[in-house]
């Protein structure tokens, strides 16, 4: 035993002294010299890590042998690596570089390859990930405080209008026959039904909404912008992301995320959300809180690299929301030309009710039929990247679906009016895109691409639309005592079967030729096919069964029998001329002229009629046709700071614009065309970080939207019984269009450490204004929405990796607002509202798995 005490005794020794441990410290500092605390510093290929004090020291303790490497993150700052030998190894100074992908070294693929975005010749915002992530309760609708330019309404997920400097789709509730001017795209993945827009947010790497028309950029037609959403792509380094957050009116919402290699050339992630919220409005009549939020969606991608110049993504989903929600409240009444016996409140007053408050800010109603807003929405997409020469070709293959089952009180209240209003829907559409983007030669580089998709809209198995016992005083429109034979209107509705199917393709490109280092020149063109097909026919049921010819009369009032057919194919050249010229490394200009077009559209919601036959000539409606002109410069004054400036112009002909009429059997309106219409404004906006510790933006926008020929319009509601059906509204402002829009924000934050983790202690406030618009199709002066300032904010602690925690809130002033206004169907003088949220907030609890930092 003794003999084997020398050769053990001098095997430990020479262990350790291989061994040995190993004492590194040093200091993380920032550009300035300023130290940076809660600085996390992490041992490559472990994970033994240290963090930074509050004057940035830190020392870590390691057997690794020399050389060695050190991963340095904060956030704000860009990672950086140091390399330590025994040299350095007490000596180390670390400057991190303030992140400025925030400011103009934010990458976007506008033009369908990784750009500067202050490179990048076009109107374009981003919303970074990290802000949707920590604003709480994000989804698109919250983009629009962001990025005053944006306009989003919905009164429910099928009658959401997405629009861009007050373009896009049509004002009010949705007529599905009419293609979207704003393209939302996912993954890219173009999502024709704008229910699309009322996801939850989930794993977003950025979004980016590109303003003007981007015909000869995408595949789908966008006459007014797009909405470019990436997300995170899985990664071979494991990873792993949780978080819930609870808040006021019972909200909470799990998100979770997960990604790592599942072989050497296959990593996949998978994501997943789900929320839930009480309503904000109070049922007096069913005793239920209504306008809640149930919410829960799932996501997957695989991720397969067969070589350094392939990669494939294959992407699933699937969202299921299944709220009681989206009623409305009554707003106001404003008295018609019509009779005194056919004003809202003597009906009301003759059918001995009343109204449970007078002032929508009570958030009461008691209506008598159940709102439901049953929306599925889901697909599978496979996107290939192929480095090919300079460039990439990409080939993106979709498929989805839209299953939407509603149930709505179109009369917004507790009497039995309009007992059904029901528009159940089955969508499915197809794509693919093929494009090669990247550099020609030396000078000369582009993208070309072409683009098809078919569609198919069916009813499911129909629309229904169906009176109660009380319709018949809303209806009368003479003093005939048949009116009011028991049982005329109960139970009298229309059943409505319909299919829309179309097939749109194209030939899109665009080239960016170099004629000097600072001048470009960027002409576009598009070739565009559509075709559209559309099986109309409605059906009235039930109401007192007879033979009277007078009673017959009375029930053709309100409800006819429609069948109509229209096919239509059409083709369309537009294109686009961009001239940019750098004036120095800080200043970029550019000017354009683009022309576009939005394809035919088609009538789905019922037609009007004339002598009680149907306008069939409203059936199809003309193309719009757009020309705009901008002119922009953007500005880098500072390292830290950028400053940009958008000037434009849209003149359109044939708008094509939804409108209302007192007539029943077309209360959700129709499609008609306004001869001429021009939208005009300028856009300032910009962002700034101080220093490691403030940063600040803020964006301005002025827009002037007029019909500048709209000779056939409807009239107002106040103007409903007039001697005409039909106004000239030309010099009239375009509904939905705030003249002035502006958000301002800024955040300060210095590092710390949490539960022994470093990171960012940070506070957070922005702010978003409009003033007062017009939320009718045809100018109102009762039908404009007050303008309105929300405040939000949130504060607490983020980090890289490990636990982050913050407290947020939304309309901190607790402002009463409407987001919309919209007329009840026939017209009878009542109007309703669509709330803005009441002061809400919580708190959200964050663990970020992250070994490979």
């Amino acid at each position: 035993m003794k003999k084997l005490l020398p050769p053990l005794f001098f095997t430990i020794l020479l262990t350790n002294a291989v061994l040995a441990q190993k004492l590194i410290t040093g200091v993380v500092r920032g550009e300035k010299g300023s130290p940076v605390p809660g600085a996390t510093v992490s041992l490559k290929g472990s994970t033994n890590h240290a963090v930074a004090d509050n004057k940035g020291e830190f020392s870590i303790r390691t057997y690794a042998p020399f050389p060695l490497t050190l991963a340095v993150t904060s956030i704000g700052f860009a990672t950086r690596e140091v390399q330590v030998t025994e040299e350095n190894q007490n000596s180390l100074e670390v400057i991190l570089i303030v992140d400025n992908r925030q400011l103009n070294e934010i990458s976007v693929t506008a033009r369908r390859r990784n750009e500067k975005i202050q490179s990048v010749p076009i109107a374009i915002s981003v919303v970074r990930g990290n802000v949707v992530e920590d604003a709480g309760a994000f989804n698109v609708n919250r983009v629009k405080e962001l990025i005053p330019t944006v306009q989003l309404y919905s009164s429910n997920p099928r009658n959401t209008t997405l629009n861009i400097r007050g373009l896009g789709s049509t004002f009010g509730l949705t007529n599905d026959g009419i293609d979207p001017g704003v393209g939302f795209y996912l993954d890219g993945v173009y999502y024709a039904r704008p229910a699309a827009t009322t996801l939850d947010f989930v794993d977003v790497e950025q979004i980016e909404v590109l303003r003007g028309p981007q015909g000869t950029l995408f595949g789908k037609n966008t006459t007014a912008g797009a909405l470019n959403i990436t997300t995170r792509k899985p990664s071979f380094s494991p990873g792993a992301t949780a978080e819930v957050s609870y808040g006021n009116y019972g909200y909470i919402q799990a998100k979770a995320s997960v990604t790592g290699a599942i072989a050497s050339k296959l990593a996949g992630r998978v994501s997943f959300s789900g929320t839930q919220r009480d309503g904000t409005i109070y049922n007096v009549s069913s005793l239920k809180h209504v306008n809640d939020i149930n919410n829960i969606g799932g996501r997957a991608q695989l991720l397969y690299t067969p070589s350094e110049r392939v990669s494939i993504t294959l992407i699933g989903d699937a969202t299921q929301q299944r709220p009681e929600g989206y009623a409305q409240v009554v707003a106001g009444v404003v008295k018609t030309q019509r009779p005194a016996y056919r004003q809202f409140d003597n009906i009301i007053a003759d059918l001995h009710y009343q109204l449970p408050s007078r002032n929508p800010f009570d958030r009461l109603i008691d209506h008598n039929t159940t709102w439901r807003s049953g929306n599925d929405l889901g697909g599978v997409s496979l996107n290939v990247d192929a480095k090919i020469g300079g460039g990439t070709l990409t080939s993106t293959t979709a498929w989805r679906y839209w299953h939407w089952d509603p149930s709505n009180d179109r009369d917004f209240t507790g009497l039995p009016v309009l007992t059904l209003s029901q528009a159940t829907s089955r969508h499915q559409q197809w794509s693919q895109e093929v494009r090669y983007a990247g550099n020609f030669s030396s000078k000369l580089s582009g993208v070309i691409g072409i683009f098809v998709i078919g569609q198919n809209l069916k009813t499911d198995p129909y629309h229904v639309e169906e009176s109660g016992s009380a319709q018949w005083r809303f209806s009368q429109n003479s003093t005939s005592e048949l009116w009011k034979t028991p049982g005329l209107l109960e139970g009298y509705g229309i059943r409505t079967t319909s299919r829309l199917k179309t097939l749109s393709a194209a030939i899109f490109g665009q080239l960016d030729w170099a004629i000097t280092e600072r001048l470009h020149v960027l002409p576009g063109l598009r070739y565009n096919y559509d075709d559209k097909e559309v099986d109309f026919n409605r059906k009235t049921y039930g109401g007192l069964e007879t033979t009277d010819p007078a009673l017959l009369a009375l029930k053709n009032v309100v409800y006819t029998d429609q069948v109509f057919n229209a096919n239509t194919d059409n083709t369309n050249l537009s294109g686009q001329l961009t001239v940019s010229f750098k004036a120095s490394d800080r200043v970029n200009t550019y000017a354009t002229y683009s022309t576009n077009y939005k394809p035919v559209g088609l009538n789905l919601g019922g037609l009007p009629t004339s002598n009680g036959q149907p306008m069939l000539e409203l059936a199809e409606i003309k193309p719009e046709y757009v020309q705009h002109f901008e002119v922009g410069i953007k500005t880098t004054p500072s390292a830290s700071s950028v400053l940009n400036l958008a000037i434009y112009n849209t003149d359109i002909k044939d708008f094509q614009t939804q409108v209302q009429t007192a007539e029943l059997g077309v209360n959700r309106g129709y499609l008609a065309n306004a001869e001429k219409v021009r939208v005009r404004g300028a856009e300032l906006d910009g962002n700034i970080r101080f220093d490691d510790h403030f940063s600040l933006f803020g964006a301005i926008a002025y827009t002037d939207g007029k019909y500048k020929s709209f000779k056939n319009a409807p009239v107002p509601l106040e103007e409903t019984g007039g001697p005409s059906a039909f106004k000239d509204i030309s010099g009239g402002r375009l509904p939905g269009i705030s003249k002035w829009t502006a958000s301002l924000g800024g955040e300060a934050s210095t590092g710390g450490k949490f539960l022994g983790q470093g990171g960012r202690y940070f506070v957070a406030l922005d702010g978003y204004y409009r003033s007062e618009f017009s939320s009718s199709p045809s100018p109102s002066p009762y039908l404009n929405v007050d303008g309105y300032v929300l405040l939000n904010g949130r504060f607490g602690f983020r980090a890289a990796k490990g636990v982050s925690l913050f407290i947020w809130g939304r309309n901190l002033l607790n402002k009463n607002y409407f987001e919309q206004l919209l007329v009840a169907a026939g017209n009878a003088g009542h109007y309703a509202a669509v709330l803005g949220d009441p002061r809400t907030y919580g708190v959200t609890l964050r663990y970020v798995f992250n070994p490979s930092n």
